[in-house]
């Protein structure tokens, strides 16, 4: 067995010696097709139940990122993507939502996802059905952003090694591969955005993923936690943003009345998913189901430094709700996809 994995699977003072090096062998091997699908599995399964130390994650991290492709792209001003670590409690799109509520405020967006793993419906899943394409490239992405506000990343932003691992699992679940992907992914996307908003679910390690955040050179990472294990902010919850500083707290009543609870945000049924998502984002929601979004949309403004206050944010985004500005760039942009072809 690979000595990475092997180290892995004794923890302790074994896996805090992993260095760089040993990981970047690891991923020569499995390119090279000498790690079997019995390793590959141990791995993922290993990393997906618990991570390593601060030490030897952070240079898994920088292993991988070595591997993506393509030159480093400056970012571009003002840029925010919003991602969740999934795994929480299911709930109905969120961040994809609050993308586009975000833009619709004249916040640049460039938002990552995947395809379910561990819910039924991930983000590109979700913009599969709404007619929404995905980008290819660091220049399709700024076009996009240049003519709607709003991008939505392909998967050319992780290392191509993210997808010799989940093919070396076929024909096994993917399962643990998504629970990998799902907590370290946000930090492996090769987006030029200058600030990311990440929701940390219970089912995510917070403090390892803390370490990694404050690690970032290339953009402000802000985390986002609750008291109910969602990796959105709510408005019926008590939330902490980690900021790099000073925590931010925002609990019922302080933006959002917090009317309601995880039942109004359940996912839709996949007939009516896409009638659901555009009636959260045109206000005829639940109200827990529109305060969630404004909340999130608003940290995206305030992380990428588009608004001064928070209430001031919140009120922004209600606003592009309830005036029809996000409906509107929904359309715009599903237009522009059809007209594509």
């Amino acid at each position: 067995m690979d000595q990475v994995i092997a180290a892995l699977l004794r923890g302790g003072d074994a896996a805090g010696e992993i260095d760089l090096p040993a990981w970047r062998a690891l991923w020569d091997r499995l390119e090279s097709g000498a790690l079997d699908r019995a390793e590959v599995s141990a791995l993922l399964a290993t990393l997906s139940t618990r991570l390593p130390a601060p030490a030897p994650l952070e240079a898994l991290v920088v292993s991988l990122r070595e591997r993506r492709s393509g030159p480093e792209h400056p970012a571009w001003p003002g840029a925010v993507n919003i991602v969740g670590t999934g795994g929480g409690p299911r709930t109905f799109n969120v961040s994809t939502a609050a993308a586009f509520v975000a833009a619709a405020m004249g916040v640049p967006v460039v938002k990552t996802g995947s395809r379910a793993h561990t819910g039924s419906v991930g983000s590109i899943d979700l913009l599969d059905r709404l007619g929404v394409r995905l980008t290819r490239s660091v220049p399709d992405t700024e076009d996009a952003l240049g003519e709607h506000g709003i991008a939505f990343a392909g998967p050319f932003v992780y290392p191509a090694t993210l997808t010799r691992m989940a093919r070396a699992l076929l024909p096994l679940g993917l399962k643990p591969f998504g629970r990998f992907l799902n907590a370290l992914g946000p930090f492996l996307a090769a987006v030029p955005v200058s600030a990311q908003v990440t929701g940390v679910s219970s089912a995510a390690p917070l403090e390892p993923l803390r370490h990694l955040a404050a690690t970032a050179t290339d953009r402000t990472v802000w985390l986002c936690a609750n008291d109910v294990g969602c990796d959105e902010l709510l408005g019926f919850a008590d939330n902490v943003i980690h900021t790099g500083g000073d925590p931010v707290t925002l609990s019922p009543g302080d933006l959002a009345p917090g009317h309601g609870s995880l039942d109004d945000l359940a996912e839709a049924h996949p007939d009516s998913l896409v009638p659901h998502f555009l009636d959260v984002l045109s206000g005829r929601g639940t109200t827990a189901a529109t305060e969630a979004v404004c909340l999130n949309a608003a940290a995206l403004a305030m992380a990428g430094g588009h608004a001064a206050t928070w209430p001031g944010a919140f009120a922004a985004a209600t606003e592009a709700v309830h005036g029809g500005a996000v409906v509107a760039l929904v359309d715009r942009v599903r237009a522009k996809a059809v007209a594509r072809g």
